[in-house]
């Protein structure tokens, strides 16, 4: 199964590759940026991040919508992209459960 194809598989796609885009912003841009003085890094990992993670907020409220999830689900799932690793907890703990459902 393709999971762009439906909305909890392009949830997941767009969750994987957010938190590697916040980790490569993290980990690689912002050492660049603030150690060796390269900004360019930052600014180009930073625009890639920022529009994944507006597709990350809309695929969750798509998701929330389609499946019936509660505000609470959409509201936790949604906040783990704040945090360092954060998508991958919630692929975990949320969204291969939903999957399952």
């Amino acid at each position: 199964m393709n999971l762009l194809t439906t909305s909890l598989g392009r949830l997941r796609v767009v969750g994987f590759l957010e938190g590697v885009s916040f980790l490569v912003l993290l980990g690689v841009a912002m050492p660049l940026k603030y150690l060796w003085h390269e900004p360019l890094a930052v600014r180009v990992v930073g625009m890639a991040h920022g529009v994944l993670f507006l597709a990350y907020l809309a695929a969750t409220l798509q998701v929330m919508l389609e499946l019936g999830w509660t505000r609470n689900r959409a509201v936790l799932v949604a906040a783990a992209s704040l945090v360092p690793c954060g998508t991958f907890y919630a692929e975990v703990k949320w969204l291969r459960e939903a999957g399952r459902a």
